[in-house]
């Protein structure tokens, strides 16, 4: 009898177990970035503006739609991305919206107040505002949560002064947004997933922090235009969850390659200009010999 009960009480953990994994959602070539504007026809755009971003950048725009003005970015800046790219968010986005809810949020606004979760999909029917608002998260280390904004087909996020609280990784937290998300100073967390653009700023997902910057830990990914606003945003390694870290440096040599890393910062020589604006591009992408990245004085030309 004690075998059995050791025998289901291990089922029923590992049931458990792959619930809480399968919110996490499946990203594909799209976790690979930590800001991505991934609107289809070539339409993409972000805008960092007095920020720092520790992870890859794409867009599905032109090298001209990635805009940085005092903006430091520790990762590769790719535009256009691969339609891959694209299509898997698109992919995961739409995969997202069928996640049936276990909870409900029923209210449309929360103003200073406190608001606990266990893990699980966490739903509104409707936009929802969080204004000075802690969302406690309680679970394990590996415990995830999905918050899903305008399950009813439309509704925006808007959290200003408010927090995001967990014990676990920032990136098991993801936010399916039907519409626009809008995250104001606080200390929010979690990979966000924003599909129709505001009409006011025509940007899908909005960051504004407080000079000298706000924290962000996770992803923003978007069906439209991101901008960055005085944020020091960290995001999530490649595959879904894990440690948020950023991108790590593989130093390959030229190209990123087959594991998709950002090759280091082998073509540094502080001369030159960075397409993208700032200072030069210091990925090895540039020419060179693979398996040499670390060439002194960087490729010049």
């Amino acid at each position: 009898m004690n075998s059995c009960l050791k025998y289901f009480s291990a089922s029923l953990l590992a049931l458990a177990t792959q619930a809480a994994f399968a919110q996490v959602p499946a990203l594909g070539a799209a976790s690979n970035f930590a800001l991505l504007s991934a609107s289809p026809e070539g339409n993409g755009a972000v805008t960092c503006t007095r920020s720092t971003i520790a992870g890859d950048v794409g867009s599905s725009g032109l090298p001209s739609s990635v805009v940085q003005t005092l903006c430091t970015i520790a990762g590769a800046v790719i535009a256009p991305v691969s339609d891959g790219v694209v299509n898997d968010f698109l992919g995961a986005y739409s995969t997202l919206q069928d996640v049936p809810c276990d909870q409900t949020l029923t209210q449309a606004a929360y103003t200073d107040t406190t608001l606990s979760f266990s893990p699980g999909v966490i739903c509104a029917p409707a936009e929802v505002t969080f204004t000075r608002t802690t969302l406690m998260l309680t679970g394990g280390a590996n415990a995830t949560w999905l918050f899903k904004i305008g399950t009813g087909g439309t509704g925006a996020l808007t959290g200003t002064d408010s927090s995001v609280v967990t014990t676990g990784d920032a990136c098991n937290v993801t936010w399916w947004v039907a519409q626009a998300a809008t995250v104001t100073r606080g200390d929010f967390k979690g990979s966000i997933l924003a599909g129709a653009a505001d009409p006011a700023t025509g940007a899908a997902i909005t960051m504004t922090g407080a000079a000298p910057a706000t924290p962000f830990e996770g992803r923003a990914l978007a069906k439209a235009a991101v901008t960055l606003t005085d944020m020091a945003f960290v995001g999530c390694e490649a595959g879904g969850g894990g440690n948020v870290k950023g991108k790590g440096k593989c130093n390959q040599g030229v190209g990123n390659g087959p594991e998709n890393c950002d090759p280091g910062n082998s073509n540094q020589d502080g001369h030159g200009s960075n397409p993208f604006g700032g200072a030069r591009n210091t990925n090895d992408e540039l020419g060179g010999k693979p398996g040499s990245p670390g060439r002194k004085g960087g490729n010049t030309k």
